[in-house]
């Protein structure tokens, strides 16, 4: 099986959360993560910094290059882009991870807000990935992760928080095209979404606090599952919206207990997004 041993990763909004997780399974391979977020100095509601996230990645194996990054920003992410395959001799793979939320109706979202969402959300994979391309043609196994849901169109999805939902589907929206743009590249672009709500700085302090965390799964089942992903042969594997429990189970993994938040809890909280003919691989929800 490959790994990422010596792969260079860029990966935004990585100093917390999903992508910190998907950075440090990366770096027990050894791989050289770049770190590309806003938070330099600490924050009263969100652990973690770039440098203290460079930290944890080297404790796991891996080198770190600590980038301070506005992904709304196309010089900043030129320069970062640019920083980070100089430092490492390449870019193997790019994670867009980034992202703003607010769960707000049509009459309650201020345009300040409406325009953060599609700035980072949409706009920003657009702009990472447009960054990171010609570095990864030269890559012999190129990745594009973006942590984005599948297409699911059903109106479900759209009517509590149209805003949100239209940024989230920006960056799925990525994949679609992208896919197909650079499949004679041998890019690979897909995306990755968890079954239930992650135990993040975003759930416990937008979406219902410690109760939510409770019935939460941590942040390594995504680093698992994008570790499968970005280890897969480019050329065969692109253009897939991949749920977390289904790719490690395919993989192989039958226990999915080690990721809940709460080893006692017999309710998970579903996600957002997840397609109702997406069921749950057998005893995944045990």
């Amino acid at each position: 099986m490959a790994d990422l041993k010596g792969k260079t990763l860029f990966i935004s909004g990585a100093s917390r959360g999903i992508g910190l997780a998907i950075a440090k399974r990366a770096a027990a391979d050894g791989a050289n993560v770049a770190i590309a977020a806003k938070t330099a100095e600490p924050h009263p509601k969100l652990p973690g910094t770039i440098y203290t996230a460079a930290e944890e990645i080297e404790a796991a194996g891996g080198k770190a290059l600590p980038l301070v990054c506005d992904i709304r920003e196309e010089e900043q992410v030129e320069a970062a882009v640019e920083r980070a395959a100089e430092e490492f001799g390449g870019i193997d793979v790019c994670v867009n991870n980034a992202s703003a939320i607010q769960l707000t109706g049509t009459l309650e979202t201020k345009m300040k807000r409406y325009d953060l969402m599609n700035q980072i959300n949409a706009r920003g994979t657009f702009l990472v990935s447009q960054k990171c391309i010609p570095f990864l043609k030269k890559s012999d196994n190129p990745h594009v992760l973006n942590l984005s849901p599948p297409l699911d169109l059903s109106p479900r999805w759209f009517a509590p928080h149209v805003a949100y939902t239209m940024a989230k589907y920006g960056m799925s929206l990525c994949v679609l095209g992208m896919a197909e743009e650079f499949k004679k590249d041998g890019i690979a672009f897909n995306a990755l979404w968890p079954r239930t709500t992650v135990a993040t700085a975003a759930v416990r302090n937008l979406l219902g606090g410690e109760d939510m965390v409770a019935a939460s799964r941590t942040p390594e089942i995504m680093g698992d599952a994008a570790y499968v992903i970005l280890t897969r042969n480019s050329r065969e594997f692109t253009g897939n919206f991949c749920i977390d429990d289904e790719v490690l189970y395919e993989a192989g993994e039958r226990d999915f207990t080690q990721y809940k938040v709460n080893p006692e809890a017999k309710n998970l909280m579903p996600d957002f997004f997840v397609p109702e003919d997406r069921t749950p691989p057998p005893g995944a929800m045990d």
